[in-house]
């Protein structure tokens, strides 16, 4: 068993260069800090407190379901499918909204769904995701300041956590649709007519009903299967979650010894989010996860995996492994007054992430077809 303080592979360390997101100059550095007045938050309420909203009674985590699910299409009562409606809000460090921005990329919705990019607030998590990297920290299509606004202008009285992915509705400031589980398979079927030419089929329709069986294990025993670990609060609740997530991991190190990717060659929504989970594991989760199994660098067939999908532009386009490395710090406060720092305050900043995640990992000889990872859409 190691401890998690070390969980980024010791040999990405190099020296004292410094390395920022490997995307650098794609969005600013956040701008300086900004006091909030009482004009900024007459709206809306401040963000509860996980632990304190959504824990059971025997220290599970049972997270908050979604409250914007109506779906897409053309008839009366759904959400239309328009170019130009709806604006995509995410976060670096946001496993469920980071699947979004990456389909969004791949299928090229890039001129159909404006995007913008939200952090923790000036006061901590105070009043939630707030538009950081904007000028006044307001975002310039909808002139608001915090998330949470959006909520609000759609439930009056909203006293949950706003949550992204949010798809906003820029005509009407509402959220349309906030359904991590299915706003990627809405950008892939209901979106189409607006993907660029050439863009990857990854929801094949002879395969979807067995995606969707996978997406559901995934979410219970990996994506959530994490903030289970972090956020129980009994130790039994936390043991439970533990066994059942690197149970979770061998399934799958399993599955990928003899499949380049889930559903053999060719990526598809699955492969989507299972990345952004181990894209984090390392140097994020394994923070706050307790004694640590294994890291991912220790599971050969998923660590070729990850890099494997990595190296595809749009992969790597959305993934900021500083960012999000240092949004999960337990110590908010830079370390100051303190004489022992976490691995990742010591040392994130010092990783050259392209160079780890750039290597070499021999997956494309599992494929029938090496070159090509995608179906391409007919």
């Amino acid at each position: 068993m190691s401890c998690c303080g070390g969980s980024v592979a010791p040999a990405a360390v190099l020296g004292e260069k410094k390395y920022k997101s490997v995307t650098d100059g794609k969005y600013p550095e956040p701008t300086e800090f900004l006091p909030i007045t009482d004009e900024d938050v007459k709206d809306i309420k401040p963000r509860p407190n996980i632990q304190n909203t959504e824990v059971d009674e025997n220290g599970n985590f049972v997270r908050q379901q979604n409250l914007f699910t109506v779906p897409f299409g053309d008839e009366e009562g759904l959400n239309e499918v328009a170019a130009g409606k709806y604006r995509l809000i995410w976060a670096k460090g946001c496993n469920w909204s980071n699947r979004a921005s990456i389909v969004r990329e791949l299928l090229g919705l890039d001129e159909s769904i404006s995007i913008n990019l939200v952090n923790m607030s000036s006061a901590d998590i105070g009043y939630g995701w707030e538009f950081v990297y904007d000028e006044n920290h307001r975002d310039p299509v909808l002139g608001t300041r915090f998330l949470a606004e959006h909520y609000a202008k759609s439930i009056p009285g909203f006293d949950g956590r706003a949550t992204v992915p949010a798809l906003i509705d820029v005509t009407t400031g509402k959220v349309a649709n906030n359904d991590y589980h299915k706003l990627t398979n809405y950008f892939e079927v209901d979106f189409r007519k607006f993907h660029k030419e050439g863009a990857p089929d990854l929801y094949p329709e002879e395969l979807r009903e067995e995606i969707d069986k996978l997406n559901e294990w995934l979410f219970h025993n990996i994506n959530n299967g994490v903030y289970k670990i972090q956020f129980a609060v009994s130790y039994k609740a936390y043991q439970n979650a533990y066994d059942n997530f690197y149970a979770a991991m061998d399934i799958l190190e399993d599955r990928l010894s003899h499949s380049r990717f889930l559903f053999g060659d060719y990526v598809t929504d699955s492969d989507v989010r299972l990345y952004v989970t181990l894209a984090r594991l390392d140097s994020a989760y394994a923070q706050n996860m307790g004694p640590t199994k294994h890291r991912l660098v220790d599971y050969p067939n998923l660590w070729g995996y990850a890099r494997d999908l990595w190296q595809i532009p749009a992969f790597q386009n959305n993934t900021y492994f500083v960012d999000f490395s240092a949004h999960f710090q337990s110590d908010k406060n830079g370390g100051a007054r303190r004489e022992f720092l976490s691995y990742t305050e010591r040392f994130v900043r010092k990783i050259n992430f392209d160079e780890l995640w750039g290597s070499a990992h021999g997956r494309q000889w599992l494929s029938s077809d090496p070159a090509n990872k995608f179906i391409i859409e007919k």
